[in-house]
């Protein structure tokens, strides 16, 4: 991990003509892990990539790859996930029924569990789990689609997160920018989820990387 904060960029902003270019060039950029967001068009508004995607990653580079599932019943897919090569994953309190069974199924997989939280959601919701994860993820936009702004109500859920569980890692995905991206921190975040701001900098990944890391 660079710096005392991890930057994990999202692929869902990647040009997937030339996926594993690109993942060399964020591994060559110093980046300390990479996000894959699933979504399945019911949880989230929009389908996007599976484990094949998260195999590709695996194949193209070593660093961690952070699954986070945008889907219903994610018990059912977080097995293919973890073989796929997955080293996170992430689900999301308000899918499925059985949490704790799913997150130490994630564990007994050899996988770090993390809990994620709609904008909309109260931290109250996963209060309880946080014993459980090594992560809980702040959704700092409606699921569904990058380049949306953030939510500055977030900052105070991030705050309380990190006050109910001082040592978990909080991860923040969703409007991360120059101006976002340090409030986020102040309040309590110390993993950040950035797809526009590094993948269509004007000077490219390594711009953007560099900008990013540049803020802290």
């Amino acid at each position: 991990m660079s710096n005392s904060w991890i930057l994990s960029p999202s692929l869902l902003s990647a040009d997937f003509t030339r996926l594993g270019e690109q993942i060399t060039a964020l591994e060559q950029a110093g980046v300390d892990w990479l996000h894959v967001d699933v979504m399945d068009g019911h949880f989230a508004p929009n389908i996007s990539m599976g484990p094949l995607i998260v195999e590709a990653c695996r194949q193209a580079s070593q660093l961690p790859v952070d699954v986070h599932l945008m889907i219903e019943n994610p018990e059912r897919y977080i097995e293919a996930f973890a073989k796929a090569g997955a080293n996170l994953i992430t689900i999301h309190v308000e899918t499925g029924y059985h949490p704790y069974r799913t997150l130490q199924s994630i564990r007994d997989l050899d996988c770090r569990p993390g809990i994620a939280l709609n904008p909309g959601t109260p931290v109250t919701a996963i209060t309880q789990l946080l014993p459980l994860v090594d992560m809980a993820l702040i959704l700092g936009t409606n699921p569904g689609f990058s380049g949306q702004a953030f939510i500055p109500q977030m900052l105070s859920k991030i705050s309380a997160v990190r006050q109910a569980q001082p040592n978990v890692l909080i991860q923040v995905d969703g409007g991360m920018n120059a101006e976002t991206l340090p409030a986020a921190f102040r309040a309590g975040a110390n993993v950040f989820v950035a797809g526009n701001a590094v993948f269509k900098h004007p000077q490219g990944i390594a711009g953007g990387v560099t900008a990013l890391r540049a803020l802290l």
